[in-house]
């Protein structure tokens, strides 16, 4: 397998966020599940969310703020779009760094219908302004606007539609104690195990169109990272290798091979995995070796290697945090077919 040194992280083909190869068209949007019937995996929060809905909606109350935090790519901008659309309200839409002023926030939310969904993705990134009008908001569905300034200055309270907040983020540690405490039901979203992600592969092949055998969809599976999102990108760039080299089907073979040509092994590392691993066991002994030592030596920021690539690494076993430094794993070893003194296993 040939690798590369030169990686566009904004198209990396395994980056569990949104990237440029992702578009928007209309058959893209059609592989989000409308209902829980349609969602796949998350069991626990499906459960618990379909019986708050049910209560809410049998007291004729709105639901409760939502929470929903986890790795990027596992669906819980979906799941938000679910929970509007079981309720039957409105879905609204926005982001932390979209809004930058006090009056943004107050523009989105004097908008909302009685009961509608306003989703912001990314909340930890509020800033504490935001954070300060979203208060009463969350708790008396009210808003305090402060008109003119100095000792003219007056406080207004505009009322507002009781609404439900749902908040997603990726790093529940970052939120504020105060804001975290005014969300009534908090879940997480969990990993996807490669039955679940297989079922979504089999589902997304029906209504991309694209013929999809079992063993086809689970060694997509397999190579996805517990992501439906790296799935479902998967998916496709395997349907035109499928579509030139192949008979129009994605089979295991035909997978291996469009996978293999994309530098995505078995486990669903990339180019970038690997050379993390192999400077770690060739270039540092096994480690350990520290965080911007290492960023240096394979040429990408310091904020790349623990935001982008850890996490999965971590999560496989194969590197290990210390006070000292990253270490490598004797798993990581194994799976680049290496030994300790970094010889070539036979």
């Amino acid at each position: 397998m040939i690798e590369t040194n030169d990686f566009d992280l904004e198209n990396r083909i395994v980056a569990p966020e949104v990237i440029k190869a992702d578009t928007t068209d209309d058959v893209d949007l059609n592989l989000r599940p409308k209902t829980f019937d349609e969602y796949i995996g998350q069991e626990k929060a499906k459960e618990n969310l379909k019986i708050y809905i049910e209560a809410a909606k049998k007291r004729g109350d709105t639901l409760d703020h939502v929470l929903l935090y986890g790795p990027p790519g596992l669906g819980k901008t979906t799941l938000s779009g679910i929970i509007a659309h079981e309720m039957g309200v409105n879905f609204r839409v926005t982001s932390g760094p979209a809004i930058e002023k006090p009056g943004d926030l107050a523009a989105l939310l004097t908008n909302l219908q009685e009961g509608d969904v306003l989703f912001i993705d990314e909340i930890h990134r509020l800033s504490r302004a935001i954070e300060e009008v979203l208060y009463p908001a969350l708790e008396d569905y009210a808003l305090d606007i402060i008109i003119g300034k100095g000792p003219s200055a007056r406080s207004i309270r505009l009322d507002l539609n009781k609404f439900t907040l749902v908040g997603a983020t990726t790093r529940a540690g970052q939120l504020t104690s105060p804001l975290r405490d005014r969300f009534g039901v908090i879940q997480r979203l969990e990993i996807y195990s490669k039955d679940e992600l297989c079922d979504i592969i089999m589902r997304s092949s029906v209504i991309l169109g694209v013929a999809c055998d079992k063993d086809g969809a689970y060694e997509l599976a397999s190579r996805s990272r517990g992501t439906p999102r790296i799935a479902n990108r998967l998916l496709k760039r395997v349907r035109d290798y499928a579509d030139i080299m192949g008979n129009g089907k994605v089979t295991k073979d035909i997978v291996q091979i469009a996978l293999d040509r994309m530098e995505v092994d078995n486990l669903g590392l990339d180019g970038l995995d690997r050379r993390l691993l192999n400077m770690i066991i060739k270039g540092y002994n096994g480690g350990p070796v520290g965080l911007e030592t290492l960023a240096s030596a394979i040429g990408e920021e310091a904020v790349t290697i623990e935001d982008v690539c850890e996490p999965y690494l971590m999560q496989l076993g194969f590197i290990s945090r210390t006070p000292r430094g990253r270490c490598a794993t004797d798993l990581a070893y194994k799976h680049l077919g290496l030994l300790k003194d970094g010889q070539t296993t036979l």
